[in-house]
């Protein structure tokens, strides 16, 4: 529970306003957050031990990369969220909704009302995540579950081995031409801005 626990903190940290240095965040969903970690509390030490659930570095790349790995954050955040929300207390029938219903992984010791106040909060970010996964970053989970099958590819079927071997000219091609045209992209960029570039 403890490493669960200290996700959960650096999520909603990551999340609130004071990490975000721009206007995306909309004041509810910050409000929201912030009710959230007086729920989820861990000490100051394990917030500020400067590691990361989600490592900042990966989003100072090219923006291509930025927005897969963004992808990757925001499926991570819906897992989690949904294990949080399974963790917490099952609703009583009188507060139960049909959009909330969750199983309880073990005993807790919230109070009704405040188990509840912490489920409706997750499932506002919950909801808040998705729609921003759907609506900006379709693509990029796309690309991201094809990843994933990559990791189950049977590497003894003999079968397998064979079509992968008659696959692979026309793989080892689209890869050069891909690292080519990178590559082409970036001097015709490197080009035009020394172009620009004002001689002294």
């Amino acid at each position: 529970m403890g490493s669960v626990m200290r996700k959960v903190v650096c999520l909603l940290a990551w999340l609130s306003v004071g990490q975000v240095s721009g206007s995306y965040l909309p004041q509810d969903m910050n409000r929201t957050l912030q009710d959230l970690l007086q729920h989820y509390k861990i000490s100051k030490s394990d917030i500020y031990d400067g590691k990361h659930v989600f490592p900042k570095e990966e989003l100072k790349g090219k923006m291509e990369s930025q927005m897969l790995f963004m992808g990757g954050v925001l499926e991570a955040y819906e897992k989690l969220i949904v294990h949080m929300l399974k963790e917490l207390p099952t609703p009583s029938p009188l507060s139960a909704t049909s959009g909330d219903k969750a199983d309880t992984s073990g005993p807790s010791t919230a109070e009704p009302s405040a188990a509840g106040d912490t489920r409706s909060n997750l499932i506002k970010v919950l909801q808040k995540i998705r729609e921003l996964k759907q609506h900006s970053y379709k693509e990029q989970v796309k690309i991201l579950h094809e990843l994933q099958k990559l990791k189950h590819i049977e590497m003894d079927n003999i079968k397998v081995q064979g079509k992968a071997l008659w696959e692979l000219p026309w793989i080892y091609e689209k890869a050069n031409s891909l690292a080519d045209n990178v590559m082409r992209r970036r001097r015709k960029r490197a080009a035009i801005t020394a172009t620009k570039t004002p001689a002294k």
